[in-house]
């Protein structure tokens, strides 16, 4: 699914809202949680799993076209963890 059918199946399920105030909801929680992990907050929507950010430590990579030794500098990478409900539901519980 992609933002957009996302939208759409909101505003399908409450015709009572606007199509363009879904898309600013939509867009305004994927802003917040965007921000959030932006400053290193851990995001957690409860049955469904926590955002959070973990740091990678700087080492050396290989180029695997040429086999040189690439040095690959820190960062840090999104990492997202299911809950309980989301699992069970995966698994068929």
């Amino acid at each position: 699914m992609i933002r957009s059918e996302l939208i759409q199946k909101i505003a399908d399920e409450n015709p009572h809202l606007y199509q363009r105030d879904v898309e600013r909801i939509v867009n305004t929680i994927f802003e917040e949680i965007i921000e959030a992990m932006s400053r290193g907050d851990r995001v957690e929507l409860r049955g469904f799993g926590a955002f959070s950010v973990k740091k990678r430590e700087a080492r050396m990579g290989r180029n695997p076209r040429s086999g040189d030794s690439v040095a690959v500098e820190e960062k840090h990478v999104p990492f997202f963890k299911t809950g309980k409900l989301l699992r069970d539901r995966l698994n068929g519980k």
